[in-house]
């Protein structure tokens, strides 16, 4: 079994992002009936690239299981069009919905592996369904189990696998069909954070050899900043924000990607500082600036300069990010909040490109 030796570049995915692997047009889903409904999707726009990593992130209850549910059919939408590849999920009958399947793979959070079945008979169950012998099926999964990382342990059961390995085993199942898309329904939260390390990495590898389009929808932002190309964030059943993820990621628009994001990102302050904080200066104080670095300004010593051009600055928070393999970094400093100083600082901040945002004052 080849695969091609590496992942699309920057332009190749979004050439792919304009011609989607999966469009929701439209698309609203609700349960219920009467004073009872609940709408769970209400007007979804959603465009996912052929051969990228998208990623759907939100809080709980935002409407992101339903979503991926839409795109194998095991919901329907009540209006709007979810298309696959250029075909309509809701026209399918069961016999299409069933091929369409074939071409779907999806992996779970509880991994959803049968007990009574070693890591092979696993994988080889959807090949057993679609009616292969046991030759090609043969055939088919020993390269799958080599390629996630469980050559050695086909005859194992899922008692005596990892909870990583049972992801594994889940993820060559999924890709046993040979499918054009993956679905991943919060795959890693169920994992210590080294194994989801691993599971990503897999995933990112698997995206690049077999040129898979994945999406997948978590509540955690460190899976999407880690591996995907592009996010859409979900909020009360609306897709409130979506683009590339490091531009979602580093310059968020709505106020619900900026909740989300504070933690992961780091650029929330400290309670003991946000207390503090006033609107307007008064006489002696501080103005707080969050100073972010990203693209030209990401490896110049800009802060040794600031502080070379106005002297009295303090550093009060910083960190330093890779976002879907850009760097970027944000840094909080204070300094007086004098209209000279300011000016200087803002004559800098014009000359270099750094972006910038007041935070507010403090004495």
């Amino acid at each position: 079994m080849k695969f091609p030796p590496t992942a699309p570049d920057a332009a190749q995915t979004e050439r792919a992002h304009a011609t989607p692997m999966v469009a929701f047009q439209g698309v609203t889903k609700s349960f219920g009936a009467g004073a009872s409904a609940f709408a769970a999707l209400n007007g979804v726009d959603l465009s996912v690239g052929r051969g990228a990593i998208t990623g759907i992130i939100g809080r709980s209850g935002a409407g992101k299981s339903t979503l991926i549910r839409l795109v194998n059919g095991l919901e329907k939408a009540n209006s709007g069009e979810v298309v696959v590849d250029g075909t309509e999920v809701g026209r399918l009958d069961e016999t299409a919905l069933r091929g369409l399947r074939r071409q779907v793979g999806m992996i779970f959070q509880h991994f959803n592996l049968l007990s009574s079945r070693t890591a092979f008979d696993n994988v080889a169950l959807p090949l057993e369904i679609a009616g292969l012998d046991r030759a090609a099926i043969r055939a088919k999964v020993d390269p799958l189990l080599d390629l996630v990382g469980l050559g050695g342990k086909t005859g194992r059961y899922p008692s005596e696998l990892s909870g990583g390995e049972k992801q594994r085993v889940g993820i060559a199942r999924a890709l046993a069909t040979s499918p054009k898309l993956l679905l991943s329904d919060e795959a890693t939260s169920a994992l210590d954070p080294e194994t989801t390390q691993s599971i990503l990495a897999l995933l990112k590898r698997i995206n690049g050899e077999l040129g898979l389009t994945v999406l997948l929808i978590t509540h955690e932002m460190e899976v999407v900043k880690t591996i995907a190309s592009h996010v859409a964030v979900i909020d009360r059943g609306r897709i409130v924000e979506q683009g590339r993820t490091f531009d979602v990621f580093t310059a968020p628009q709505h106020e619900t990607t900026r909740s989300l994001l504070s933690a992961t990102l780091g650029t929330g302050l400290p309670e003991w500082l946000r207390a503090g904080l006033k609107p307007e200066p008064a006489a002696g104080d501080r103005v707080l600036v969050r100073l972010t670095f990203f693209g030209a300004t990401a490896f110049q010593p800009l802060t040794a300069r600031l502080v070379a051009e106005i002297g009295d600055v303090n550093i009060l928070a910083g960190a330093i990010e890779e976002i879907a393999g850009e760097p970027f970094g944000t840094l909080v400093v204070a300094y007086p909040a004098t209209a000279e100083i300011r000016e200087r600082a803002g004559r800098f901040y014009a000359a270099t490109g750094l972006s910038t945002e007041v935070l507010g004052y403090v004495a």
